[in-house]
């Protein structure tokens, strides 16, 4: 669409506006320690919290919403908080997978699926599979996932085409490994959040959020609200992304 066909204050609008949100869910058990709780019960409000997230997103027109929910090096914790987290997710699934789809969000998972328990990739594949055709929002699920772990199994697959004479190593660039990565159809990042003060991705999305904005929120995620993801928001929009480049400066 040409930019004569929507008004200056619509474009502006829309540029303030991330289409895909990345969240860093951080902070369930500090949460708990704070209060002289388990934290199971931490992971348990957090999971609240991602539900409240999930519907304001849908409210304020985020398209993609990806949230890290179990990391590849969640498995050095201990095996009761592992069970804890899983008990959520399964829970999470069954209770929560009829609303999302009657809400139009449509659920996909990134991450290694091989080594996972039965039960577990069989909720996973029930709950991409009935929500495959909704479009009002992308709940993007990185669930034993790892960015380093992402981008080699994107070369291994470019390795293995080269090794069967199907691809010229000199036809691999970046657009290529790109592609290669667990969902190339899904558009990067625009604003990634971090909850719990802490400033680092830990192994989220690093080739993804190359061109990111990045918004730290001091409060613990189970704390996250609207108010917060529309704070964060608001930050962005305060923002000036250049992707290298230099903004052109109007007239005065």
């Amino acid at each position: 669409m040409s930019s004569a066909a929507v008004p200056a204050s619509k474009e502006q609008d829309r540029a303030d506006r991330p289409l895909h949100v990345a969240i860093i869910m951080d902070g369930n058990g500090r949460w708990a320690a704070a209060r002289g709780l388990p934290r199971a019960e931490g992971h348990r409000r957090g999971v609240e919290a991602l539900r409240r997230v999930v519907r304001a997103s849908r409210e304020l027109g985020v398209l993609y919403l990806t949230i890290f929910s179990f990391s590849s090096e969640n498995w050095s914790r201990p095996a009761s908080e592992i069970g804890d987290l899983f008990g959520l997710l399964k829970r999470f699934i069954r209770n929560d997978l009829a609303t999302l789809h009657r809400d139009g969000v449509r659920v996909r998972i990134i991450g290694e699926r091989v080594g996972l328990e039965p039960d577990i990739c069989a909720l996973l594949n029930e709950a991409e599979e009935l929500t495959r055709d909704n479009t009002r929002l992308n709940l993007v699920v990185a669930f034993n996932y790892g960015s380093r772990q992402e981008i080699a199994r994107a070369a291994q697959r470019l390795a293995r085409e080269v090794a069967q004479g199907s691809r010229d190593p000199s036809s691999i660039d970046a657009d290529t490994l790109g592609r290669s990565l667990d969902a190339p159809d899904i558009p990067d990042p625009d604003l990634i959040i971090r909850t719990s003060g802490e400033q680092r991705l830990s192994n989220f999305l690093m080739w993804q959020a190359a061109y990111s904005e990045f918004v730290f929120v001091p409060m613990h995620w189970p704390d996250f609200d609207k108010a917060a993801l529309e704070s964060a928001i608001a930050e962005y929009a305060r923002r000036e992304r250049r992707f290298g480049g230099l903004v052109a400066k109007t007239a005065s």
